[in-house]
């Protein structure tokens, strides 16, 4: 057995490629982009190793393209359910005493694989599968998941790393073991990355996980859990069962060995959980650790000093139609970070609408196979028939104008980007979140700069925020102001795209329990510490000095 001290790796956030026309990335990615295209693959439950067809099957198909098939996936029930738990508690004792170095080395081969050998099947199934484009794909299914496992394995190293002080003649000593029972992971169909976040990074740790992917993500979570194999990863520590979200809930979310919930998704079902978990407390063996991302409803909040010219002559306006674009139409607004909503001054916005209602109407949205397209389609036909519901309603209200957007499901659930203008700061869609390519704008008088900044904060959600001025002592304003309103605050800035080990992620309110993805925080919750104390030189009688008071 060795003794050294092993350390991981420095991580590096992982390089996106420039996928220029013709180049060998461009021509890699297009090639299996139509393999992928071209095939109906068949995809079982995964447990402790075995692959379990249960022939209750549901199909996978592209959100641009609903009538093409690309997988069909095998759904679990109680039993599956039941046999996953019974697995990974048998797994549990020898991963948890692998040595740090070896589980961390399963994911570190994996964050390679993804990259390089994997990086164009990970991001085609995301593309054909969750219709991302491109650089949605690439920055989230090859690149933010690489870097999850590579952060995870040096914020791990640093926890264990992490010992208390001593005095003299005592060693004191902790060790960050795993929660006691499992862990259930359940993950979104947005981010390919989220979904190998959330059961790995307990794994990580030592511990084992039920993971239930999402119904419309199970493309390319599927090769997540293979790769994830073929990297190392002992049979039972991570199990993959497509199930029911009731039969997840009466099976593992009430089993006595539950030890801890990694979730992602909506603040309803996640409400759900931890009503769930409320009732069966008594049931337990310990109390389980609930940590959930859920959803948001972020804003870009400006300040009139937008306007003021810098030393080129230029103000902020071009920016700011960039970042109110990207923010709110990137992967078609279906980030929990997505800009929804927005506060600009009347003067910003005579100058802004026509800069941002022009290059909006000028968006491509299509089959995200074809490069040139900025917005693929939503996820299925309940979010395009929840999204549509919005937009119908704004378009019938005396208090909104739609400036801008059409929707058509004929071949894809297409949703194009929607710019609302409202004259009511307490409308449905500035409070509500849509979860699709519908950005709201109320525009507020200069003078009334306060008053805004009170409607901005009134508000359940409390993700991402953005705010755009010129000077520091606005922004100072803006930034305190709003310091209740979003876990992550960008400045001068699209209010998404955080990056691991960068911007931790999370935040408050009906949002989620801000345990920060891409940060050593996170990992603090999957691990249960023990303090040990050894005494070098035992005292040998039960008295102490100030007892020896002589007698007169």
């Amino acid at each position: 057995m060795s003794n050294a001290i092993f350390k991981v790796p420095c991580p590096i956030n992982e390089a996106v490629p420039s996928y220029q026309k013709d180049s060998k990335e461009y021509k890699s990615l297009k090639k299996e982009l139509a393999r992928q295209s071209s095939i109906v693959l068949d995809i079982p439950i995964i447990i402790g190793g075995e692959e379990i067809r249960t022939n209750d099957t549901k199909t996978v198909v592209m959100p641009h393209n609903h009538k093409h098939t690309l997988a069909k996936f095998h759904v679990g029930g109680k039993a599956e359910l039941k046999k996953a738990i019974q697995v990974a508690l048998k797994a549990k004792a020898a991963w948890s005493a692998m040595p740090f170095e070896h589980r961390a080395g399963v994911f570190l081969k994996a964050a390679e694989l993804f990259t390089t050998k994997y990086r164009d099947l990970i991001n085609a199934s995301t593309m054909l599968g969750q219709s991302k484009n491109l650089f949605q794909a690439e920055i989230d299914a090859a690149c933010e998941l690489a870097d999850f496992l590579r952060f995870n394995a040096h914020f791990a190293q640093k926890i264990y790393a992490d010992q208390p002080v001593n005095s003299s003649g005592i060693w004191n000593r902790v060790e960050y073991r795993p929660l006691d029972g499992f862990v259930a992971a359940i993950s979104p169909f947005n981010f390919t990355a989220i979904a190998a976040n959330l059961c790995s990074c307990p794994a990580m740790l030592g511990n084992v996980a039920i993971w239930k992917p999402s119904s419309t993500a199970m493309l390319s979570n599927y090769y997540i859990m293979k790769i994830f194999e073929e990297a190392g990863l002992p049979k039972g520590v991570i199990n993959f069962v497509p199930c029911s979200g009731k039969d997840f809930s009466d099976t593992v979310l009430k089993h006595e060995q539950l030890g801890g919930i990694h979730f992602t998704g909506s603040t309803a079902v996640f409400k759900d959980i931890w009503g769930t978990i409320g009732t069966n407390i008594k049931k337990y063996k310990n109390y389980p650790r609930i940590v959930g991302e859920t959803g948001g409803k972020d804003f870009v909040f400006t300040h009139n000093s937008v306007l003021e010219k810098g030393a080129d002559g230029q103000n902020q306006i071009n920016g700011l139609s960039t970042a109110l674009i990207r923010g709110a139409f990137e992967y078609q607004g279906q980030k929990c970070s997505a800009a929804s909503r927005a506060y600009i001054s009347a003067s910003v916005w005579s100058e802004l609408k026509p800069v941002l209602i022009e290059q909006t109407k000028s968006i491509k949205t299509g089959d995200v196979s074809d490069f040139s397209n900025f917005c693929g389609a939503v996820i299925d036909k309940n979010s395009f028939a929840k999204i549509k519901g919005y937009v119908d309603g704004a378009r019938a209200s005396a208090d909104c104008t739609v400036l801008c957007g059409e929707v058509d499901d004929s071949v894809g659930y297409f949703v194009k980007p929607t710019v609302i203008l409202t004259t009511n700061p307490n409308y449905v869609t500035m409070k509500e979140e849509i979860f699709g390519p519908v950005l709201t704008i109320y525009v507020y008088e200069d003078k009334d700069f306060d008053k805004a900044i009170g409607y901005c904060k009134d508000n359940d959600y409390a993700l991402t925020g953005a705010i755009w001025g010129q000077g520091r002592e606005i922004l100072l304003k803006m930034e305190r102001d709003l310091s209740e309103a979003a876990g992550n605050l960008y400045i001068n800035d699209k209010c998404t795209g955080a990056v691991v080990g960068q911007q931790p992620f999370g935040g408050g309110k009906a949002s989620g329990t801000n345990d920060k993805a891409g940060s050593i925080l996170n990992l603090y919750r999957w691990v249960s510490a023990r303090t040990i104390k050894e005494t070098f030189v035992s005292p040998q009688h039960f008295s102490y000095p100030y007892m020896n008071e002589s007698k007169e």
